[in-house]
This record gives C-alpha cells, structure tokens and sequence, in this order.
C-alpha cells in the first residue's frame, strides 16, 4: 500500500478539504489497480489451463469489431473518403513503424484487447486484402472511421455505415461456413468476443456542426434516435448469432482537443454541454442494454466504460505518468486529424508517450493502453 495521505488508516478519510479528496483519489487508484490485477489474473488462469491442457489457443475463437475510427484498422483505405490516417506520422510507433490505417500513432485499445485475450494477430479489415482464407478464422474488424449509430453520418464522409458494416459481416459469415463447415463456423460465431465503439463521430462531426440536426433536436432527443439504433443493432447481431457483446460508452467528447478549439469559445477547459450529452447517452446506453440482456435470451452484453477512464487520464495527466492532455501529440495539439495531421504538420511531438492524444479526436497508444485495462476489467465476464 502506499505512503500517501491515506497512511495511517482511515482517519484521513474523514477529513475536510484537499487531503480527503487526495485520500479519496488514491484509493480509488489502488482500488482500480487491485481490479485489473485480479481481472489480469483471471485471465492468466485460464490461459495456463489451457496451456496444460494442451491448448496455447486464444481464450475465444475470434474477434469481430464494429464502430468509428476509434477501433477502424483499415477499411478506410479503401474508400473515397477525407477520413483516412494510412500515411505519417500516423502508425509511427506501431509494429514496423508502418501507417496501417489506425487513427493512432501506435495500437489502439481494441489491438491491446486482442493480445490480452491471448492473440497473437490482429483481426484483418474486412475491406482488405488479408481478409480471406484462415485469416477470417481470427474473426474480422468491420469499424469505419467518420461513421456512427446514425446511417447519415457515415454518407457525409463516405465511410461505412454500421449497417452495412452488417452487411459485410453477413458476407464473413458465408466465407467462414465454406471454409471450414457450418458446424464449426456456428462454434465460432456464438464463442467469440464482439466489440462495439460507435457514437462519437455522430456527435462531434455531424450533430453538433449541423443545423439540420442541432436546430431540430436537444442532444438527448438525438440521443435517443441513437440509441433506438443501436438497440436495432445489438438485436441484429444477435440474430445472427452473436452471443459475447461488448460495447463501449461514449468518451467524455467535450474534452477532445479538437471539441475545446472548435466549442470552447476560448476556453481551455472541457465543453460542459457536449460531456452532458456524452452522460445521457451512456445512461441511455446502459439501460437499453440490460433491457436487451433481459429480453434476448443467452446474452452476454457488457457495457464497457470508456468515459471515466479517459476523464480521469484527462483531469490527472500527471497521476498517470503524462505531460499534456489539452493538446495532442500531432501538429499544434488543437484540432488537427486526419488529412490535417500528416508530415508536413508543424509541431509534432517527438514522444507520443507523453501526450493522453495523438491527434485532435483520438488517444495515443500510451492512453490506449491505459484505457484497455480498464476494458479487461469491465469485460471479463465475456470470456468466462
């Protein structure tokens, strides 16, 4: 235990002020730490049993991933899209140091996620060219950057919409039955783990810079057409056998780098009415899903909170080892994704490590780390 302004028992606790709210801090850390040391253990378990008995394979058959940019490992460089990250310095610190089409500077949390389960590669996008024979037995990433719950989302950037990110994976499913049989294909597509991140673009690059949308619905009125969707989503995949669902909240979007330049109105802190949207979605979010878990019968549907980790790296950068959470790594920090954040950007930093984002909208692999910890935690009921 530490040597903190908790030593010494709980007397500190009850304390006015700073020291009960300093005490209060470390023990809320010590208590995430011991959760994700014991959710790193559970895991650890199951993979030396398995070990013993023989079977080194990941603790599910495969990995099937939805969503935005948050999660997108490539699909986007196969579309006429401006929502596009496969050249520098995107993919700097990742595997060979080569742009891959992820929004990061390195692996993102659902990359951290795979190895945790015991992969040893990554789940191929499905637009890809590695998307075919025994690759698609490690499952498939079906995410597109600039798309959400809302289908008109996507057509404003030309990316892929969730619904036809459906499409595709009813496609995988007629490849996997060809290559190795109905019956092991259905042991697949019912064990394995399914991942959801969506949300985010629908707020920040279509509602709150469009009036037909901002002049026509509150944020939770629109909230509610989101989640309508997503309930509709979650049904479908079931239908089609998914049976291990988990789906990330929104992230606090009012403290994004580039939400504070654009609606911060000259402000350095976080835009307090988009991180109130955020909180109504996610408490939307997580009652629609127990809703669905009661009423589709075998689901295993996880909401796994992205908000408050990413909050609390934000609000505490140094807690966590970081120098800088209002400015991202690439360009000047502000605003800068995408197209806008290549090369021949000025400013750049030179240790990503120290930054919670690397560009305007999306974490560094540092924080993807982080965050994926706290996703093992929140999601270990999905691989028992």
């Amino acid at each position: 235990m530490s040597n903190g302004p908790c030593s010494g028992g709980g007397e500190q606790v009850g304390r006015e002020g700073g020291g009960r709210r300093l005490c209060l801090a470390e023990m809320r850390r010590e208590e995430a730490i011991l959760r994700e040391a014991t959710a790193r253990s559970g895991l650890g378990m199951r993979r030396g049993k398995r070990r013993e008995q023989g079977n080194s394979q990941p603790l599910v058959p495969a990995m099937f991933i939805f969503g935005d940019s948050v999660v997108d490992v490539g699909n986007n460089n196969h579309l006429e899209t401006v929502v596009k990250s496969n050249f520098p310095p995107y993919g700097r610190d990742f595997i060979n140091h080569h742009p891959t089409g992820r929004f990061c500077n390195g692996k993102l949390a659902s990359d951290f996620t795979g190895e945790n389960l015991g992969f040893t590669s990554y789940p191929p996008p499905i637009l890809s060219k590695e998307a075919n024979g025994k690759n698609l037995l490690l499952g498939a990433n079906f995410a597109s950057g600039g798309s959400g719950y809302y289908e008109t989302t996507a057509k404003l950037y030309n990316t892929i919409p969730l619904s036809k990110q459906l499409g595709y994976y009813k496609e995988y499913q007629k490849k996997l039955v060809t290559i190795i049989g109905q019956s092991n294909a259905t042991l697949i597509i019912t064990g394995s783990i399914y991942l959801v991140s969506s949300g985010s673009s629908d707020f920040v690059q279509n509602y709150y810079v469009n009036p037909l949308l901002y002049k026509v619905y509150t944020p939770d009125q629109f909230s509610d057409i989101l989640i309508k969707a997503y309930s509709r989503f979650i049904e479908e995949l079931y239908r089609l056998g998914a049976r291990k669902i988990g789906v990330s909240t929104l992230p606090p979007i009012g403290c994004l780098p580039a939400s504070i330049t654009l609606f911060g109105e000259d402000s350095n802190d976080c835009v307090t009415k988009m991180n109130s949207a955020a909180e109504y979605f996610n408490k939307m979010l997580n009652l629609t899903s127990l809703s669905l878990k009661s009423k589709l019968s075998g689901l295993n549907l996880v909401v796994l909170d992205i908000y408050h980790p990413l909050f609390d790296l934000i609000q505490k950068p140094g807690d966590y080892g970081f120098f800088e959470a209002r400015k991202a790594c690439c360009g000047t920090g502000l605003v800068e994704t995408s197209f806008l954040c290549n090369k021949e950007s000025p400013g750049t930093c030179k240790n990503a490590s120290e930054y919670v984002f690397w560009d305007g909208f999306h974490p560094s692999e540092a924080a993807n780390k982080l965050l994926a910890d706290d996703l093992l935690v929140d999601g270990i009921s999905l691989v028992s």
